[in-house]
């Protein structure tokens, strides 16, 4: 890092930027006052124009920076009282905070256009929306107008400001920016620092940037060949704006601090199937791994073709302790998306969402997260059914366990029968195809699917192992019996749960007889959401990522066969169970790519943690890109 970096990263890190911050008061803005005739559009844009207009009030730039804007905002106005959204959650299902989010924006086609030829585009669809009478059209239009013009005014603000501060090179990039197309890298870098800002204010939270090296690469080669950057100044600017996504994010919405979903994906394949990664890709790992910063979080995108080098390149990343890169099979992902109806263009431009579901930029308002089903849960509910303690054999066991699945897929769709989002004017103008239909993306876009995770993948298999060890192979207790002993986590049954803990086969030690379990759970919950449509026109997409779900679906369960007691947590993910012996990370790769993971690409990393001194040599670092390569090479997703 230069010095200018490093006095940034330690203005950010240590906090100075919340000497800023203000606890708005919102109950005395006048614009927020509620009207009985206000539509969810309105107060929407209300909310948005509110927070700009405080940000203008509050503009601050830092002495060493060259891309700007930064929160003064502390807390974002609610568009609805508590017992508002209440009566509105009597009638439809909101996720989470019921906006839009876990979204990627079309920023290339935004950064190619500019937000004034946005705007034209939608001033002659509203013209055509008047003249068709279609007077929900024209209330989105104008909001989607009002908010460019909000955003473009706070970039006067911050314009004014660096023109008072005598910092005319800032000045002139926000004459251009982003109002018009970038000139040049750091222009791109400022306007999309500007549009992703933008959309945390309106309260679109979670929100990735995407392929950067792909549709950032451009402007960095044009300057690249004209001279006006070399590569260590390009790095610098790029530093600087992965610091900028460090500062407001003790603001943000997330499951904890740091958790906001700031996600950016590098490398994968290009509309045509052939490698993409740059010289951009490259340059993005080394700034995450020299600013070392929680954000923004990095995916890379890899395949069977992945040159050796550009793994060692994120395993050094890797090496730093961050938790990613977390990588991304195309091999894998791209067949699944589109066997679930993706167009294979869409699919071969994937990104992920605010972890790892998978999503298509400017066109997919997915609800990557939107339930989960436990899979331990589904054990114990089966060993509690009349069928399940009357089975004669392990396979009449497992008969009812795949109704089971059934029967949960049943209640999760009864459950999502009438879904609906608060509308984002702002956000909607950033997607394609909401200007030109004239509706904000709150209703939908090209791809309207639901994400279902599927958690505790391992302690389920894990369980089914031992019903099978304990029950019908060595026949030392009924599934009554078994049950009983799960309910009296295992007290005065040491013995049982040494065995079962201890002895009978596990997920993630490459073992036939747990693995082929594992194939059989995860064909049987993508069968069982296979065919089914949603509420908003598209599909559910089964996973197995557990998201927030691993905390909060073990805590009405109680023990399990596999010897997890109540109260313990599942694994994080697609992991092995907690306390599992394996028989080293190969034997985990092996174990978890053994199913068809094509089938459940909703997404859900391998979770694995490693020693530092696996990183401690150049011969190391080399055995853990291999590894890397290994999971690709056996499908893993």
């Amino acid at each position: 890092m230069t010095p200018r970096i490093e006095r940034l990263r330690k203005y950010t890190v240590d906090k100075e930027q919340s000497a800023g911050w203000k606890e708005i008061d919102w109950t005395t803005v006048s614009q927020l006052k509620t009207r009985p005739d206000d539509s969810p559009l309105q107060r929407a844009l209300r909310c948005f124009l509110a927070v700009l207009d405080q940000e203008r009030k509050n503009v601050r730039i830092v002495p060493d920076e060259e891309i700007v804007f930064m929160r003064s905002v502390k807390n974002l106005p609610e568009r609805y009282s508590v017992e508002e959204m209440d009566a509105l959650r009597s009638e439809a299902y909101y996720h989470e905070l019921g906006v839009v989010f876990n979204v990627t924006p079309d920023y290339e086609t935004i950064l190619s256009v500019g937000l004034d030829e946005r705007r034209k585009q939608a001033q002659e669809c509203k013209a055509q929306a008047l003249a068709d009478g279609d007077l929900d059209g024209v209330e989105f239009l104008d909001a989607a107008i009002a908010g460019i013009d909000g955003v473009c005014e706070l970039t006067d603000a911050y314009r004014a400001e660096a023109i008072r501060l005598g910092k005319m090179d800032i000045a002139e990039r926000l004459a251009q920016v982003p109002r018009r197309t970038p000139r040049s890298f750091l222009e791109a870098l400022q306007a999309l620092r500007i549009l992703h800002f933008a959309l945390w204010c309106e309260g679109t939270y979670h929100n990735g940037v995407g392929r950067i090296d792909q549709y950032l690469f451009p402007y960095l080669q044009a300057d690249l060949e004209s001279g006006r950057l070399n590569e260590g100044q390009a790095l610098e600017y790029l530093e600087e704006f992965f610091i900028s996504f460090n500062r407001d994010s003790d603001l943000y919405v997330g499951v904890q601090q740091g958790d906001n979903g700031q996600s950016l994906m590098l490398g994968g394949c290009d509309s045509e199937g052939n490698d993409a990664s740059n010289l951009l890709t490259e340059m993005a790992l080394t700034a995450s791994r020299e600013v070392r910063l929680i954000d923004p979080k990095i995916n890379l995108r890899v395949c069977k073709k992945t040159p050796i080098e550009l793994l060692e390149k994120a395993v050094q990343l890797t090496k730093i302790g961050l938790g990613f890169p977390q990588y991304a099979n195309d091999d894998v992902v791209i067949p699944g998306l589109v066997h679930w109806g993706y167009d294979l263009a869409d699919a071969r431009n994937y990104v992920v969402a605010a972890c790892w579901e998978f999503i298509i930029p400017g066109v997919g308002m997915d609800i990557p997260n939107i339930d989960a089903v436990s899979f331990p849960a589904v054990v114990d509910s089966a060993m509690r059914t009349p069928e399940g303690r009357a089975a004669k054999t392990f396979e009449d066991f497992l008969v009812v366990v795949r109704k089971t699945l059934f029967e949960e897929a049943d209640k999760i769709e009864k459950k999502l029968a009438v879904v609906k989002m608060l509308p984002c004017p702002f956000t909607s103008a950033l997607f394609s195809g909401s200007i030109e239909s004239a509706r904000d993306v709150s209703l939908g876009n090209k791809y309207n699917n639901f994400g279902i995770h599927g958690t505790g993948c391992a302690p389920a298999v894990d369980s089914l192992a031992a019903i099978k060890r304990i029950v019908f192979d060595e026949k030392k207790l009924s599934i009554s019996e078994l049950t009983d002993v799960v309910d009296s986590n295992f007290e005065g049954h040491e013995k049982i749960l040494a065995e079962v803990r201890n002895e009978a086969p596990k997920m993630g030690c490459d073992d036939p007889e747990a693995d082929e379990l594992a194939i059989l759970l995860l064909d049987w919950f993508a069968d069982s959401w296979e065919g089914r449509r949603n509420c908003r026109g598209g599909i559910f997409r089964p996973g197995t990522g557990s998201a927030m779900y691993y905390i909060s679906h073990p805590k009405d369960l109680p023990a399990s066969p596999d010897g997890r007691l109540r109260g313990e947590f599942f694994p994080a993910n697609y992991a092995p169970s907690l306390g599992v012996q394996t028989k080293g990370p190969l034997a985990v790769v092996r174990s978890f790519t053994k199913p068809n993971l094509e089938r459940v690409v909703n997404g859900g990393p391998l979770t694995m943690e490693l020693h530092d001194s696996v990183f401690r040599t150049p011969e190391a670092v080399e055995k853990v890109a291999r590894m890397a390569q290994f999971f690709i090479l056996s499908k893993g997703s």
